[in-house]
C-alpha cells in the first residue's frame, strides 16, 4: 500500500477546501465569513448556547471562537451573557438583528449548496456518509483498526 492513503486525504482536503470556497461566496455577499456564518447558522433557531455548546457544534477551533464571537457582536448580530451557573463562561445568543440575518442567508446559502449535490441520490448520499463516519470514528478513537482477518491457504 505505501503511502497510497496520501492519495486518498488529499483529495479529502481538496474536497473540503473546494466547498469553501464555493459555499463562501454566497456567505461573502452578506458581508460575512465562512466562521461568521457557521456560528449564525448553528444559533439560529435556538435560544442560545455557551461557548462550549458552540465549539462542540461549529467546525471552528477553539482559539478562533472568541474572535469569531466578538466581531459578530460588533456587528450587533449576536449577544455574549455571562452563565448565571458559571461566572467565566458565557452564553451566546443572536440577537434580533442576527436573526434577521439567520431568516435571509440561511436558506440562500443552502439552496446554493444544494444545487451542488443535485445530482445526488440516495444511495449516493449513503455511500458517502458510511465512509465518511467510518473515518471519522476512527480518528476520534484513536485507534487503528482491526485489519481483517485472511483465509487460509487451501492445500
Amino acid at each position: 500500500m505505501g503511502e497510497r492513503y496520501l492519495k486518498s486525504v488529499r483529495l479529502l482536503a481538496e474536497c473540503m477546501q473546494g466547498f469553501e470556497r464555493f459555499s463562501g461566496e454566497s456567505v461573502r455577499q452578506h458581508g460575512l465569513t465562512h466562521a461568521q456564518f457557521d456560528i449564525i447558522a448553528t444559533l439560529g433557531n435556538t435560544a442560545g448556547m455557551s461557548y462550549k455548546e458552540l465549539g462542540e457544534r461549529t467546525l471552528i477551533t477553539k482559539g478562533t471562537l472568541t474572535g469569531v464571537i466578538e466581531r459578530l457582536e460588533q456587528k450587533g448580530l449576536v449577544l455574549r451573557e455571562r452563565s448565571s451557573d458559571d461566572k467565566r463562561s458565557f452564553f451566546v445568543r443572536l440577537t434580533p438583528a442576527g436573526e434577521r440575518v439567520f431568516g435571509e442567508v440561511f436558506p440562500q446559502v443552502v439552496a446554493h449548496g444544494r444545487r451542488l449535490f443535485a445530482h445526488y441520490g440516495d444511495a449516493d448520499f449513503d455511500a458517502l456518509e458510511a465512509t465518511l463516519r467510518q473515518l471519522r470514528d476512527q480518528i476520534a478513537a484513536g485507534s487503528l483498526p482491526t485489519p481483517p482477518t485472511q483465509a487460509k491457504e487451501q492445500p
